[in-house]
């Protein structure tokens, strides 16, 4: 009877542990002796031996009250550069607090599914790792930022929780990009910035096929795809070509698909407040503003069209137009037909805008 119920204590010990999820191997950790990791830096590997495809970066520390400084390895993997650092650190990094993944645009125009699965694979990092695209030399930004911008790490994570889901620049979580990567018929999309000597500066949504960087809007592109792609809100769109600014834009977009998929119609209505306008435009009176109006629709329709052609000519599809191919009782197309049909399909585009002039004008 005493060893039935030595038995059954031990069996249920076993499954404690099997359903808590517990490791019977328990990492002992004091405080003092771990650092968590806010962002890392991967670039194209510089060195001479084998084997050192990336040039890995981060900061450290990350929170406790040290001087800061860059810490860099060259590696050939991922898991192989946590390794190189905890090698050159004192206290054990940490990536449960990892919060940006920042790519060079060397490495993602070759291609980034394996970074992208090696990190989304790791139960230690979360899915909520915002990833970017970065041109130019990062670490020697970092290095040029680390005396005068306090906390920079937390600094560039908070930039991009404060424009999560708000329109004005691409940002992308892993979750999200994984989603769109193996979704057909959609291109995933990462925010490209540009480090430069003192600068870190946005430049625009990078734009892939497959796990590959192919097209980074421009400024207008930029402008435009924000507008009908995220929020449909955008509280400044300066059009430069016309010397103006637009505030508080608005944008209902309709987009239309024949049944033959050979005719994508997009229709846009803008409704925003003249905000800014050049001293060689006279807006008067109200036949003033409707032909401003007027070819201000006139410009938007010739760039979004121009910047839809390019969409086609590389077959790639981030504003998502193939999910207006569902039809009900109907097979889904599936990336390839999608694509095919989408290079070969006639755009129509058309504006409506209204404008709200800067003070009362005659009628």
């Amino acid at each position: 009877m005493k060893h039935k119920h030595t038995r059954i204590i031990f069996v249920i010990f076993v499954y404690m542990f099997v359903l808590s999820g517990c490791s019977p191997i328990v990492e002992k950790n004091l405080i003092e002796e771990i650092a968590p990791v806010t962002f890392w830096s991967i670039q194209k590997g510089e060195g001479e031996n084998e084997g050192e495809n990336f040039r890995m970066s981060t900061v450290i520390p990350p929170l406790v009250q040290e001087k800061k400084r860059l810490l860099t390895v060259q590696v050939d993997l991922l898991k192989e550069g946590l390794q190189g650092f905890n090698l050159k650190y004192y206290r054990e990094l940490k990536v449960g607090q990892l919060r940006m993944l920042l790519i060079s645009d060397e490495i993602a125009t070759e291609g980034i599914r394996p970074l992208i699965e090696t990190i989304s694979t790791d139960p230690d990092i979360s899915k909520r790792v915002y990833l970017v695209i970065v041109r130019g030399d990062f670490d020697e930004y970092i290095n040029s930022q680390l005396g005068v911008q306090e906390n920079l790490d937390y600094y560039l994570y908070r930039m991009f929780k404060h424009y999560d889901n708000q329109g004005k620049l691409t940002v992308v979580n892993l979750h999200e990009f994984m989603k769109d990567l193996h979704s057909p018929a959609h291109s995933p999309v990462l925010p490209v910035f540009e480090a430069s000597g003192e600068d870190f500066k946005y430049q625009g949504t990078g734009i892939f096929k497959n796990d590959k960087l192919i097209e980074t809007t421009n400024n207008t592109e930029e402008q435009i795809y924000q507008l009908i792609t995220n929020d449909h809100f955008l509280k400044y769109f300066p059009i430069r070509d016309l010397s103006f600014v637009l505030g508080h834009v608005k944008a209902n977009v309709q987009v239309n698909i024949d049944q033959t998929y050979s005719e994508l119609k997009l229709n846009v209505q803008l409704n925003g407040r003249l905000d800014e306008i050049g001293r060689e435009q006279k807006l008067l009176n109200r036949e003033d503003l409707s032909r401003f109006e007027a070819e201000v629709e006139s410009y938007l329709e010739k760039q979004t069209t121009e910047f839809l052609k390019k969409l086609q000519e590389t077959k790639a599809d981030p504003i998502q137009f193939g999910k207006y191919t569902l039809r009900p009782f109907s097979k889904p197309l599936d990336e390839k037909e999608w694509l095919d049909k989408w290079e070969q399909m006639v755009v129509k585009v058309d504006y409506d805008l209204k404008i709200q002039p800067l003070t009362d004008i005659k009628n």
